[in-house]
């Protein structure tokens, strides 16, 4: 793909500085359905006849209603003992309850009455060994979000285990809370409250912070007029042989911030925002696939100072449709390239800094035609990574000269399997090594992505104002 950088090559030192150091017993459940039609707990599988899994996966029967709880990470199911092949289950194997139940398991256990079963992510084909199955313009505009609630991975260290029973893990926080229709949600991770929307005028988060003399609150959005999806997957002998996955409605970028330091500390937060916005499309060939959109967020500051406050805003249009398309092992993007600035982020730059302060934001949007849920979601996936840097030079240089300055980027990744941020995974597998298990001979660590991926420059661009020496203006 092309990487076009445009307007002038100029750029400060601590923007420069900025962009490489942040680099790019469980609850009773309640009723099985979510109150809109959909189950709780997604949809059981009903394979058609031109459909083969692979042999370990073990179809439970029941669907939802089998389901008792779900611990907030989705890695723990407390299932019904009575359920059709819940018997089969073993360490090693595949369960395949529901569209969104969906994992290796890891171990098993008995308590309470549960069936206590342990997984951990499995890719398309190691659930399905040969199909095929596609759809067109499929319209993204009846969302079901699904929130985690307060998963191990939203908190900066990993909770204390429990032991056989799982008790005590389970009882960090709630299970998952039932899924509503709509795309806003609100919930919390590593300090921030976070609010996700989709899909009129487009898919972003707001986010606030307030501790300890540190204040940042904003608005991340990919744009989006009205969006639709197609996709096709073919799978022979366990491999995928053709993946393509298309969704358009012309798109843009748009951000808002402020912030603000008076006496805080810097810091620098990666995180998978704790929502899944779901747009189940029923049983295709028998499975039930879904199209899931879920985001992630990093914010990191660089402020030269312990008082100041600077804010900005801008908009750009920048793509008729995303997706890419693979086939006889060859790869290629399909985004439709059409960037214009609205508004302009670095002209929006003002504020009252003391001294310089500086703000990366880089925001993700993944979109995912697959089977299970949050972090463990597996399929066909493209995400586009805005990355949102700025810098404002110190209010007492003003009479000569308030240097601004803004770079911007935009990455586009994609594969076939699945991919979950390491620091998430190192999260996940440190609750994991603190659970005793009961019929594996060790609960063994989650790898934090499977599958064949790619990626490719959509955009990239910085500029610094006014054009003079001391803002870090390239000569001549």
């Amino acid at each position: 793909m092309r990487r076009p950088v445009r307007g002038r090559r100029l750029l400060t030192a601590g923007l420069v500085v900025l962009l490489v150091v942040t680099g790019c017993g469980g609850p009773r459940p309640g009723p099985a359905d979510a109150g809109d039609g959909e189950p709780r707990y997604g949809q059981a599988p009903v394979p058609g006849k031109d459909v083969t899994l692979q042999p370990d996966v073990v179809l439970v029967g029941g669907g939802s209603r089998t389901v008792r709880s779900v611990s907030p990470d989705g890695l723990i199911w407390r299932l019904d003992p009575g359920a059709r092949d819940a018997d089969r289950l073993a360490p090693g194997r595949v369960m395949f309850l529901t569209g969104r139940g969906v994992g290796r398991v890891l171990d098993l256990a008995e308590e309470g009455g549960d069936l206590v079963v342990t997984i951990g992510p499995v890719t398309l084909t190691e659930v399905i060994r040969d199909g095929t199955f596609g759809g067109d313009d499929v319209t993204l505009d009846r969302p079901t979000v699904y929130v985690a609630g307060e998963p191990s991975w939203t908190r900066d260290a990993a909770a204390a285990g429990g032991t056989l029973g799982r008790a005590r893990p389970l009882a960090v926080a709630p299970a998952q809370p039932p899924p509503a229709p709509g795309g806003q949600a609100a919930a919390s991770a590593h300090g921030y409250r976070v609010r996700t929307f989709c899909c009129a005028g487009g898919v972003g988060t707001h986010f606030t912070y307030d501790d300890g003399g540190l204040r940042l609150a904003g608005t991340v959005t990919l744009t989006v007029g009205r969006p639709a999806a197609s996709f096709h997957l073919a799978i022979g002998a366990g491999k995928v042989t053709r993946a393509e996955l298309e969704i358009g409605g012309g798109f843009g970028i748009k951000v808002d911030f402020t912030a603000g330091i008076d006496g805080g500390q810097n810091h620098r937060r990666t995180f998978p925002v704790p929502v899944d916005i779901a747009f189940p499309i029923g049983l295709v060939a028998g499975l039930p696939l879904s199209f899931t959109v879920s985001q992630t967020l990093e914010v990191a500051t660089a402020f030269g100072a312990k008082l100041g406050t600077f804010r900005g805003s801008g908009e750009y249009a920048l793509a008729g449709k995303l997706g890419f398309g693979y086939a006889g092992g060859q790869v290629g993007s399909r985004v439709t390239e059409g960037f214009a600035r609205r508004v302009s982020l670095l002209d929006s730059l003002t504020g009252v800094p003391v001294g310089v302060m500086g703000l990366v934001v880089r925001h993700g949007v993944r979109f995912t035609l697959g089977i299970s849920a949050f972090l463990f979601t597996a399929g066909i996936w493209f995400e586009l990574v805005t990355s949102y840097g700025a810098t404002i030079g110190s209010a007492l240089g003003a009479p000569y000269a308030l240097c601004r300055g803004v770079g911007l980027g935009v990455r586009a990744r994609f594969g076939i399997g699945y991919r979950i941020l390491e620091p998430v995974v190192q999260v996940i597998n440190k609750f994991l090594s603190l659970l005793s298990p009961s019929r594996a001979p060790r609960i063994p660590p989650i790898v934090a992505s499977a599958g064949p991926s790619w990626s490719a420059d959509v955009y990239r661009n910085q500029e610094v104002i006014p054009p003079v020496s001391i803002c870090g203006q390239v000569p001549g």
